[in-house]
């Protein structure tokens, strides 16, 4: 599910980056969601790392 959530956000942003620009306010935020989603999937697996150590 999360793994979609990324998926779709990061397609949304490579929209917004070509029809507004790389430095346009739309893209930013989106790229900062994306950044927030990545940071769940990196939080998750440190998580799981430590349970299985």
């Amino acid at each position: 599910m999360l793994l979609t959530k990324i998926e779709i956000k990061r397609i949304q942003m490579l929209r917004l980056a070509k029809k507004y620009g790389m430095s346009s306010q739309k893209t930013v935020q989106c790229s900062q969601e994306l950044d927030m989603l990545l940071n769940l999937v990196q939080i998750k697996q440190t998580q799981l790392n430590k349970r299985n150590s």
